[in-house]
């Protein structure tokens, strides 16, 4: 089989995408949805051509995604963050579950899902090992304490299992919870490496467009909106030890809890960002531009919610800061 041949299925799976992805953006859930058969779809392909040359996978194994993916809240156009997890940890497993990373990553390139700036994909041998190399690489990213390293966790906290078993993931995010149990401070320091983000609302409560560039008088959605709701549910989940990687069920979880009730209302504020993002997307291939909105497209009411949805999240991130804070006064 050549390498033309190998490639033909991601051809058959990318003309089905295009063709049906516009049926499947009338709301949040349902791109979603869209987006996990698509990649399930090509996972199951990547794995016939790699078992083509080196047979059938030599242990049991996990395929889980990360990122927006990982989160529910994948846009219209999404770029890759993947990894593996396989069972036995010896050579013959890494070479084969690198060569299905190296696989998967092609694929869902070839089918119009960029890839990651950062290389957090299932290509890249950080994230793709052992369950025993797993255990290992999480330990040694809570002792470095390094921004890296906290980048690193937080994107790993919002790995979802897609294909295989959920266990393995759920124990590394526990590693997580166990090591802030003996060592709370080190929540604070996962807070200090979100906290800055992309200013949205003027002194004058005006909304901060981009100045320049090809986006200028646009909203960066990403940083300016969608960051702080993100960064500061996930914070709270991990203090609370909720596993969960979607931002709306970590926020439903919390609001189990009593002292979190009064985060019913950023829930509202989310899913407005969802909506904003989906309805008043530009059309274009480029990745980056799904994450800009154009102000002049909206109306008074309109700028005047994501306004306050902005801001909003400002209010957010300090709330989570306070009670870290108010933690670790506790603790002392």
């Amino acid at each position: 089989m050549n390498e033309t041949d190998l490639h033909r299925p991601y051809e058959t799976l990318k003309t089905w995408h295009d063709s049906h992805i516009e049926k499947h953006q009338t709301s949040n859930s349902e791109l979603n949805h869209f987006h996990d058969i698509v990649m399930q779809r090509l996972f199951d392909i990547a794995l016939s051509v790699v078992e083509e040359k080196l047979g059938p996978p030599p242990c049991r194994f996990s395929w889980f995604v990360m990122g927006s993916a990982g989160r529910f809240e994948q846009a219209i156009v999404s770029d890759q963050d993947h990894g593996l997890v396989f069972q036995v940890s010896n050579e013959k497993s890494r070479e084969y579950f690198r060569e299905l990373g190296r696989e998967i990553s092609l694929g869902l390139y070839e089918i119009g899902y960029p890839y990651c700036d950062g290389d957090v994909m299932s290509s890249n041998p950080l994230w793709c090992k052992s369950e025993q190399e797993w255990e290992k690489q999480i330990g040694q990213w809570l002792e470095e304490e390094s921004f890296e390293s906290i980048r690193f966790l937080l994107i790993f906290y919002d790995a979802r299992v897609l294909v295989g078993e959920k266990d393995d993931i759920t124990r590394f995010k526990q590693q997580l919870h166990q090591y802030i149990e003996k060592r709370p401070h080190f929540l604070y320091r996962l807070f200090e490496n979100t906290r800055h983000v992309k200013k949205a609302v003027g002194v004058f409560r005006q909304i901060l467009t981009e100045s320049h560039g090809s986006h200028a008088g646009y909203i960066d959605m990403k940083h300016s909106g969608f960051f702080p709701y993100i960064n500061a549910i996930r914070l709270l989940a991990i203090k609370e030890n909720i596993v969960e990687p979607s931002t709306l069920v970590r926020l439903v979880k919390l609001c189990e809890f009593p002292e979190y009730k009064k985060l019913e209302c950023y829930k509202v504020d989310f899913e407005k960002l969802l909506h904003f993002r989906l309805q008043h997307h530009e059309v274009s291939e480029v990745y980056d531009d799904v994450h800009y909105l154009n102000v002049k497209k909206l109306d008074k009411y309109e700028r005047n919610e994501i306004k306050q949805v902005l801001r909003n999240g400002k209010k957010l991130q300090d709330y989570t800061g306070t009670v870290i804070k108010r933690m670790l006064d506790h603790e002392n």
